[in-house]
């Protein structure tokens, strides 16, 4: 049985040359993505986008539109970009495909790669990972897929979910995969196994973990590396997981569940945010975000600080300058802005701004994308308050305004549903 805040350590310590290795080429504590070209919320997963030279405020009708592209099919998952093309995905008929195209919007290709989620919901949802000209990628039913960036051929593919006997949650899957020196991570969570790792070569197994239980949630995993020691960060239903991406060990679980959550109550879809030695993990649903900090040698989780202000439902969350920027969820069609400190858990504001939505950060600026009518806005990140520079209006698309946006090149990609728009914001 479970108790609240309890941890399960597993293993104690790593291989020594990993930990070598891993102080030199990653001195400090962070996360790292192994030379990923581009995957989900920027080059370390935490919604901070490298581009600099970026319009400090927008004119009054918004940033340039460079690209308007409809047809792509209906999808939440957020478009990345590579060599100046474009990958992005689209749920047509009963199929999840992935799209590559250029800057001016001319079709490369168009591959099928796996079929969408059944129920509720039915839209792409799922942001390619690149690296080295290979393009990894989840269906909505479990399918992972190898496809070659230069031809759109699927190289390989295997349904993890159903090999692996995974438990589907509410929504299916929604998980952007990460990859590691030599594998593809994925999560079938269930009876059989918790967290698998494919070879990026030939999708054939390299590792699987035990079972810790719980269902399969909608975050994406990431990977950090803690005064050298690296680790998977997972969430299933239940907990928190952190995995040794060498051989599938479970490092530790800890529960994010029991003395947090009202009953029933468990949305997880944010991918966990880490920053010296810590990490944070938010919920929605009026679930308590909490701060886990780890000990010096990674084996053994505690808690910090739970607060349920900013109960993020499914936008993500930035750090800036020690204070967390995000969305917090008060039902499901309404939330507010807030600003939190990452060290002690204060809340520095908590204002309504339209409704809640996505958030990123690049060169000195928050974006905000509403998801209810479409309000994409450019925030001064400040503890003193919301301080809206400027904003604009989507108002092309069908469907809730849920992909989160990107930034490449100096551009600004949002996708709303059908449509892909593109944004000139270099100063």
């Amino acid at each position: 049985m479970k108790v609240e805040n309890q941890y399960r350590n597993k293993r104690s310590g790593t291989g020594i040359w990993v930990c070598l290795v891993c102080m030199l080429l990653f001195p400090g504590s962070g996360t790292w993505s192994w030379g990923q070209d581009a995957q989900w919320r920027g080059p370390d997963r935490n919604g901070k986008y490298p581009d600099r030279g970026l319009l400090q405020e927008w004119p009054e009708e918004g940033p340039g539109l460079v690209l308007k592209k409809t047809g792509l099919g209906m999808g939440y998952s957020t478009p990345v970009m590579v060599d100046g093309m474009i990958y992005i995905g689209g749920a047509r008929d009963s199929l999840d495909y992935l799209i590559k195209m250029d800057l001016q919007g001319n079709i490369i290709w168009e591959t099928a790669y796996g079929h969408i989620w059944k129920n509720t919901y039915p839209e792409s949802r799922n942001t390619p990972t690149i690296e080295d000209g290979r393009i990894y990628i989840e269906g909505g039913m479990g399918t992972v897929a190898c496809i070659d960036a230069a031809s759109g051929a699927v190289l390989w593919s295997v349904n993890t979910h159903e090999r692996f006997e995974g438990e589907f949650h509410r929504w299916g899957m929604a998980e952007s995969l990460v990859v590691t020196g030599n594998g593809v991570i994925s999560t079938p969570v269930g009876s059989r196994t918790a967290v698998v790792a494919l070879d990026k070569t030939d999708g054939s197994l390299l590792w699987q973990t035990e079972s810790v239980g719980g269902a399969r949630s909608y975050v994406s995993p990431v990977l950090i590396n803690h005064n050298g020691r690296e680790m998977i960060l997972v969430i299933s239903s239940e907990d928190l997981i952190a995995v040794d991406p060498e051989n599938g060990h479970v490092i530790w679980t800890f529960d994010i569940v029991s003395g947090h959550a009202p009953r029933g109550s468990r949305n997880n879809t944010v991918t966990p945010l880490y920053h010296d030695g810590c990490v944070f993990v938010t919920s929605g649903y009026d679930v308590d975000a909490l701060m886990i900090c780890l000990s010096e040698d990674g084996t053994e989780p505690s808690l910090k600080w739970s607060d349920g202000t900013l109960d993020v439902h499914h936008g993500g969350v930035v750090l800036v300058d020690g204070y967390l920027y995000g969305a917090n969820w008060i039902n499901n069609g309404t939330g507010n802005w807030v600003c939190q400190e990452w060290e002690t858990g204060k809340v520095m504001y908590e204002e309504e701004w339209h409704n809640k939505g996505s958030i990123i950060y690049a060169d000195g600026r928050l974006y905000l994308y509403e998801e209810k009518r479409g309000h994409v806005g450019l925030v001064e990140p400040t503890p003193e308050g919301f301080n809206l520079i400027s904003s604009f209006r989507v108002e092309e698309g069908t469907g809730p305004h849920w992909a989160h946006p990107a930034i490449y090149d100096k551009k600004l990609f949002i996708r709303h549903g059908e449509v892909l728009l593109v944004y000139d914001i270099a100063e």
